[in-house]
Order: structure tokens, then C-alpha cells, then sequence
């Protein structure tokens, strides 16, 4: 039973699982370019450090080259029986590069997408796993460390094979899309009339009872309560790149995603003009992520 993992890049996501981990009895041992939040000072001290038989190392760094990077350097220090398992939001793709590159060596490989944001410590994180169901098996101590309380099957599945649980993740992330989206269009309608006095208290009457509770307007919510007019927000939004590869992948398998693809478009838009809708996704995704969103400019 695995008992002790090594875990790759400590940033916002990696450093909040290394303390939910250990909470739930896994020790890690973590490796970060910042020697300030590291346990070790190398991917090979990484090594050094994991107990000798099933090696588990996990990968929780930015999906594309850096990834990549990581995976052959693992290759290149890891034996046969030790596990990969990477979790960043790398496109489902890479997985199959990334496992014919390992095994030859006798190391697995297993793929994760990881949803929870900057609220997995406390809440536990949704895990999509791809890859071996016996590899699955001997990390399953690890994921339930990870999950959120309650039944395994309510946080985790194993979705397929190698490559199932980062296209399950972008197929999550599509959907976020669509909702925030949603979420954020209502908002500004009810902006825009001037019967409606108190916008946030109509968006908070909503969390309990009615058909559009969630989590995420739970989140909307509080945005608007710590800054009523979102006047800090720019309504500038990124997209990360999974909501592309969902609407790439509708495109190649005739599927129709109107939802999903209007509100990718509704962020390029974002770009362009002055939006309360986008501001709204903007604060959306600062709430859940974390991330970064940019200042208002001045009034003009």
C-alpha cells in the first residue's frame, strides 16, 4: 500500500495537495524550482527519498514542454514498478507519448485531472483517473487522501484507459465554461433593469432551494459581497486551453456544443470592450482558481 509519494511542483494546486495529503496520513516529499517551498533540492533527491519497490511520483506542473521536461527526467531516474502520475491539466494526447515513453523501462504511468481549485484543500479535490486498473488500485490510498469526504465514487472515478482522465477533465472544464457563462449573463440582465435594486441579495436568494443552486454561484455570491460592482475586476478573461481542446474535439467527432463554444467566444469577446458579464467570469474564476485576474482601469 502506498504510504509515501513524491509530488512535483508546489505551486498553488501542488502545495495545497502536499497538505491535504499528509493531513490524511500520506507522507510527501515535494520538489519545487523554489528552494523556498522545496523538500528537496532535486528530481533525483526526489527519488533518493521515496521508499525502493513502487516508486509513486507525482506531476502537478504546467501542462506542454514543462511537463514533457519532467516525465523524461523521471524516466531517466525511476525502475521498473514505480508510477508516474501526472496532474496537470495536460491535453489528453500527451498521456499516450508520455506512457509509451515510460514503460519500456517498466514504469507506469497514470493520468488525473484534478478539479478543486484554490478550495481543494479544505473541500478535497474531483479526481478523473486514466491509465491500468491494477495501478489505479495501489494509489488508491493516495486518492482517497486527495477526494472529498463521502463516497469514493461522488469525487473519483477511473475513468478508462491512459488519456481518459485528462479528456474527462477538459469535457469538466467545457461545461465550466458554459456555466459560469451562464451565470455571469444573468447577472448583468438583472444589472441592466432598474426595478431590480439589489442584485447580489437576488443571486444569494438562489444558493438554497432553486433549480440554479451550485457551488460556483456560491462563489458569485461571495465575489459580489466582498466587491458589489466588481469595480476591482477588469472584464478581461483567459482561457486555459481546455475550453479550445473541448470545442477541437466536438469539431472532430460531428458533436454539437452551442453552449460551450458561445462561451469560449464570449471570452475572446472579453477582450474587446468593456463587458459586466466577463467581469463576472473574471471574479468567478478568481474565486475557485485563484487566478490571477487584471486591476480596473480608471474611470473615464
Amino acid at each position: 500500500m502506498v504510504t509515501h509519494i513524491g509530488l512535483v511542483g508546489l505551486g498553488k494546486m501542488g502545495a495545497n495537495m502536499r497538505s491535504r495529503l499528509r493531513a490524511g496520513g500520506i507522507e510527501v516529499t515535494g520538489f519545487d524550482r523554489n528552494p523556498d517551498v522545496s523538500d528537496v533540492a532535486t528530481l533525483a533527491e526526489l527519488v533518493e527519498a521515496l521508499p525502493a519497490g513502487q516508486r509513486v511520483v507525482w506531476v502537478m506542473v504546467p501542462s506542454g514542454p514543462i511537463t514533457r521536461g519532467v516525465v523524461t527526467e523521471l524516466g531517466e531516474l525511476l525502475t521498473a514498478g514505480d508510477v508516474v502520475v501526472e496532474g496537470g491539466n495536460s491535453h489528453f494526447s500527451d498521456d499516450a507519448e508520455h506512457a509509451a515513453q515510460l514503460a519500456p523501462r517498466g514504469v507506469g504511468y497514470l493520468d488525473v485531472g484534478v478539479s478543486g481549485g484554490v478550495w481543494g484543500l479544505e473541500n478535497g479535490y474531483g479526481l478523473m483517473v486514466g491509465g491500468d486498473a491494477a495501478l489505479v488500485e495501489a494509489v488508491m490510498p493516495v486518492f482517497d487522501a486527495l477526494r472529498p469526504d463521502g463516497p469514493r465514487d461522488e469525487g473519483f472515478v477511473h475513468a478508462g484507459a491512459v488519456g481518459a482522465g485528462h479528456y474527462a477533465k477538459m469535457v469538466h472544464n467545457g461545461i465550466e465554461y458554459g456555466l459560469m457563462q451562464a451565470y455571469a449573463e444573468g447577472y448583468e440582465l438583472l444589472e441592466a433593469k432598474d426595478i431590480v435594486t439589489d442584485v447580489p441579495g437576488t443571486l444569494k436568494a438562489w444558493t438554497r432551494g432553486t433549480v440554479v443552486r451550485s457551488w460556483l454561484l456560491d462563489l458569485l455570491v461571495k465575489a459580489l459581497e466582498e466587491d458589489p460592482e466588481l469595480g476591482a475586476i477588469s472584464d478581461w478573461v483567459e482561457d486555459s486551453g481546455e475550453g479550445r481542446w473541448t470545442v477541437d474535439e466536438a469539431i472532430d467527432s460531428a458533436v454539437p456544443l452551442p453552449v460551450i463554444s458561445a462561451a469560449l467566444f464570449a471570452r475572446f469577446a472579453s477582450r474587446q470592450g468593456a463587458s459586466p458579464a466577463m467581469k463576472a467570469v473574471a471574479a468567478l474564476r478568481q474565486q475557485f482558481g485563484g487566478h490571477a485576474v487584471k486591476p480596473a482601469g480608471p474611470a473615464s
